[in-house]
């Protein structure tokens, strides 16, 4: 038997003993609990089965990859896949008896899934010619230096570093428990700013530093982080104490995008090379579908597929004609294709049926608002559909989140689904709801005025007022 196939058996056995052991006390693991991830080797327990989130450790998968995936979630679990708000795939509807399956047609398929430390890069990184720099190799160095940590670092499971060289598609709005971004600091020479907590606009910067000192300040601060304790972020730590230990800060300034670009549409990157961004339909998508779209890519010249944030999938490989062809079809599959479509604009969690700890089906009401409330959707804000008081969809604040309770919905404003609702409303009430809400604003939005502007003039006072008109 040839060594590499030897190799690839071995570690076919190693993940499919993972997956195994992991499942032994899965009946037993909490449903859906914030600051769990769950992974291939520990699937978590949700209202459909078993949910696993996948990173592959390549930029994306090749075209037959994506194929196989979908087929393996199909064959072994209820074939829903969805996107994550970082990009990530998931896998819904496994049980305790398929996961070992699913794990050998994913190994089968050449699939290497990210483990440790998540560290998150743009999606176009090394093919964007408007990048900085390429993150990828920083990030490479960054979690050599963490494997090779004795004993390992002990973090908080959702803990998150962001090594960003700019361009097109940046991680400015993600947050971060350390960032690390790509500035010009004199021609030819490239610094990277180190910052914790939050997104690039509102994280705490620590320091301005070169690629070979910026790997050992993350390690420190990840030591920091062990030393606060297993639950520690990079909220908790003390931004003026790191920062007397860092040289000063240069002149140059650590500035988020002003204009964040959707990963939505086609993207020319010169040289005859683009990127098609596809968006599932409020970020969740059947194998089937899945399958059926692949068939046209492919023929069409895809040979890759990456997955970003905001829930998007990227196609490469396809010449303009291609794409736009592809783009075209896309939309009879299950795909929403349009940067203004008012569906980016609304984040909607997995919901009542396929998560035990909401309330109500997110779904059905966010098709509800597509329909009732066109004034509001106008792609200035972001309305939050929670089936419950976690939000795991949008865990910052959003101009309005429709929280599941009990009896009924919470309605926040300025909020997130954790905060207090500013009003309550009955399980039968929320079609009106909406339509007064949709009045409120066309009733009041000045000339040019967008529906966030007006909602903000107005204040929460006046979005009591109309929820509680009869």
């Amino acid at each position: 038997m040839a060594v590499a196939d030897r190799y690839r058996m071995e570690r076919h056995d190693v993940a499919s003993r993972q997956a195994a052991d992991s499942l032994a006390c899965v009946p037993d693991a909490p449903s859906m609990a914030r600051g769990a991830c769950p992974s291939l080797s520990a699937p978590m327990v949700t209202g459909d089965g078993l949910l696993v989130r996948l990173r592959p450790t390549t930029p994306g998968l090749t075209t037959a990859q994506f194929r196989a995936l979908a087929e393996a979630t199909a064959k072994h679990g209820n074939g829903l896949i969805e996107i994550t708000a970082r990009g990530n795939l998931q896998l819904r509807g496994m049980t305790a008896n398929s996961m070992v399956g699913l794990a050998a047609d994913i190994d089968r398929a050449g699939i290497v899934p990210e483990s440790g430390v998540a560290i998150e890069v743009p999606p176009l990184s090394g093919l964007d010619p408007l990048e900085i720099a390429d993150a990828r190799d920083l990030a490479m160095r960054l979690r050599r230096e963490i494997a090779a940590l004795d004993p390992q670092p002990e973090l908080a499971p959702k803990l998150t570093i962001i090594v960003d060289g700019g361009g097109r598609l940046t991680l400015d709005a993600m947050s971060a428990d350390i960032r690390l971004r790509a500035t010009k600091a004199e021609v030819g020479l490239t610094t990277w700013n180190l910052a914790i907590g939050g997104t690039a606009q509102t994280a705490k910067v620590l320091a301005s530093l070169s690629a070979d000192q910026a790997v050992p300040a993350v390690i420190e601060l990840l030591k920091a982080l062990t030393h606060l304790g297993p639950t520690a972020r990079g909220r908790d730590l003390d931004a003026a104490s790191l920062q007397a230990g860092f040289p000063p800060m240069q002149d140059h300034a650590f500035s988020a995008n002003d204009r964040l670009i959707s990963p939505i549409g086609v993207h020319h990157l010169g040289d005859n090379n683009l990127v098609l961004g596809l968006r599932p339909s409020f970020g969740q998508i059947h194998a089937g579908d899945v399958l059926l779209f692949l068939d046209i890519a492919e023929a069409a010249g895809a040979n890759e597929i990456r997955t970003a944030p905001d829930r998007a999938l990227l196609v490469l490989g396809l010449d303009d004609e291609a794409a736009q062809n592809v783009q075209r079809a896309a939309a009879s599959h299950g795909f929403r294709i349009s940067v203004d479509d008012p569906s980016n604009h609304i984040d909607v969690c997995s919901g009542a049926g396929a998560c035990a700890s909401a309330f109500y089906g997110t779904k059905s009401v966010a098709a509800d608002l597509l329909d009732t409330t066109p004034e509001l959707l106008d792609g200035s804000l972001t309305v939050h559909l929670s089936g419950c008081r976690k939000g795991c969809a949008h865990p910052g604040k959003a101009t309005i989140t429709i929280v599941g309770a009990p009896t009924g919905y919470g309605i926040v404003v300025n909020g997130s689904a954790s905060s207090e609702p500013v009003a309550y409303i009955g399980k039968q009430e929320l079609k009106s709801v909406l339509a007064r809400m949709n009045r409120l604003v066309r009733n009041n939005k000045g000339a040019g005025e967008s529906a966030e502007d007006c909602l903000t003039r107005l204040g929460a006072d006046a979005v009591v007022t109309a929820l509680r008109q009869g």
